[in-house]
């Protein structure tokens, strides 16, 4: 198995024209295909009528890295196994938004959920459950963590 495995993916994202009194757009991913590079390389709209639109984001890519198999078990033992996609609002136009990354790894996208990121996730289809089971098993989760004591608070002759 190729040891950082890569799959390019398109990203769709729905936006809604004022969906309440509170939201002037709302956004949401509603779908991640694998692209063969049949979408081309720019993003595209594929419908507008003002109130719903929906624009498809080619050319992302994830790769499986062998320091993230735990997380990547992590997504498989869920029972749900899904895409994290992170994606972000344009500041100076909050009508555009696009998807950022896309991870298998239940600790990429916690870090990302803990640092205030927008991610949403989507079921991964069963092949590439498979495809991900496979890499998971190739690389074995490591020993647990030990906790290191600070030096300072272990005496002076043990540092």
């Amino acid at each position: 198995m190729d040891p950082r495995p890569t799959l390019r993916v398109a990203v769709q994202i729905e936006r809604e024209c004022q969906p309440n009194r509170w939201e002037d757009w709302r956004f949401r991913v509603t779908q991640v295909v694998t692209d063969d590079g049949d979408f081309g390389a720019a993003p595209r709209t594929l419908r507008d009528d003002g109130r719903h639109a929906i624009f498809l984001h080619p050319g992302l890519s994830v790769t499986l890295f062998s320091d993230e198999a735990e997380g990547y078990q992590l997504n498989l033992d869920s029972g749900a196994p899904a895409w994290f996609v992170l994606w972000r609002v344009a500041d100076d136009d909050p009508a555009r938004a696009w998807p950022e990354r896309v991870t298998l790894s239940y600790h990429e996208a916690g870090r990302l959920l803990d640092a205030q990121e927008r991610v949403d996730s989507l079921p991964l289809p069963p092949e590439l459950v498979s495809w991900l089971a496979a890499f998971a098993q190739a690389h074995p989760r490591s020993e647990p963590r030990r906790r290191r004591r600070p030096a300072s608070f272990q005496a002076p002759d043990e540092r």
